[in-house]
């Protein structure tokens, strides 16, 4: 059987591996490269897609 101790700190490794894991997802997620900018798409067609809602004049 786990003993309180082992248990405490298994809890404690688990939550800091997840906290690190937010960390290095969210440092990745912010320099990630931006591949809409090189969309083969045109301006254009991708104006037409936007919603005439959104479309400013």
């Amino acid at each position: 059987m786990i003993s309180d101790a082992q248990l405490y700190s298994l809890a404690v490794f688990l939550g800091s591996a997840a906290m690190l894991m937010i960390v290095l997802y969210h440092f990745l997620e912010i320099n990630a490269k931006d591949w809409k900018e090189e969309s083969p798409i045109s301006k254009e067609r991708r104006a037409d897609a936007v919603p005439a809602a959104t479309k400013t004049r």
